[in-house]
């Protein structure tokens, strides 16, 4: 497994930017698939973006397309989530996780398809 700490998240005003990060110690990260996931109050945690091992393979929920963009940088076992023209529905609780994908391009997108997670970044807009 992995250990994953996310950071970067705060408060933005509506249509700004946020670029979240999450940093990951272990053997063999490189070989992960990553997912950022989100949790807003009383709801349930929800996947957003992902990408693959090698970063050759990326996915999105329709209601950040064009807006967030998710990449990696395996020599720094780092991921990162960049947002722009944020709005208030984004609200949440961002989480990163990773899904030991043995090589795989595929983006599993359940809560369980993943092993390891961070604690979470708080990212909140203001309208």
């Amino acid at each position: 497994q992995v250990q994953l700490v996310e950071s970067g998240g705060g408060l933005v005003q509506a249509g700004g930017s946020l670029r979240l990060s999450c940093a990951a110690s272990g053997r063999a990260f490189s070989s992960y698939t990553v997912g950022w996931f989100r949790q807003a109050p009383g709801k349930e945690r929800q996947f957003v973006a992902g990408i693959s091992w090698s970063g050759g393979h990326t996915y999105y929920v329709d209601s950040v397309k064009g807006r967030f963009t998710v990449s990696r940088d395996n020599g720094k076992n780092t991921v990162y989530l960049q947002m722009h023209s944020l709005n208030p529905t984004d609200t949440a609780v961002y989480y990163c996780a990773a899904d030991n994908s043995y090589g795989s391009i595929l983006i599993r997108k359940s809560v369980y398809d993943y092993e390891s997670w961070g604690r979470g970044t708080q990212v909140t807009v203001s309208s």
